[in-house]
């Protein structure tokens, strides 16, 4: 009994090694360097919406990305949001389909759509629609799925669409 007590630790020490040391090496190959870029990436924007003769320098190295995002810190948190909604229906407005126009004038809110990382995007558009997975809302949403696809590109992005509620009512890839 001791013997196979011993062996049965030994195999469950074993397992908690080796998955502590593999998740440790996925964080130092891919999770150090995103991070850094991104915290780089937030301390030039942060930086040049900070100081004004640096400012063209930040929107140069970031493009039109860096400039969104310093209107968005200057705006609030609730204005930023709101404004990823606005340049999505005018995105629609310019490059959309009638059906795609007609289902993107109920998105209300859209969230996550500037955090890009390329690994894992998720992006949640809210609109006005009831009734959740079974309403009236869920054509319309793969439309809106669809239109966010065109907008936004992402290697492995998810995006997500939201009844009223915050039930859900569809998702596509983008």
């Amino acid at each position: 009994m001791g013997m196979k007590s011993k062996i049965v630790l030994g195999a469950v020490v074993g397992v908690v090694v080796l998955g502590a040391v593999s998740a440790n090496a996925g964080d130092a190959d891919g999770g150090s360097t995103d991070k850094g870029s991104a915290a780089s990436a937030q301390q030039q924007s942060g930086g040049a919406g900070s100081a004004g003769g640096t400012g063209g320098d930040g929107t140069k190295q970031a493009g039109g990305e860096g400039a969104a995002k310093d209107a968005g810190k200057d705006a609030g948190k609730d204005a930023g949001k709101a404004s990823q909604a606005e340049q999505f229906k005018a995105f629609v407005q310019k490059n959309g389909t009638p059906q795609e126009k007609e289902a993107v004038a109920h998105v209300t809110k859209v969230q996550g759509a500037d955090e890009q990382n390329d690994i894992l995007d998720a992006a949640d558009v809210y609109t006005d629609f009831t009734g959740g997975i079974m309403g009236e809302g869920t054509g319309p949403a793969k439309l809106i799925a669809s239109a966010f696809a065109d907008w936004k590109q992402s290697e492995n992005g998810l995006v997500t669409v939201y009844d009223a509620e915050g039930e859900l009512l569809g998702n596509g890839t983008f």
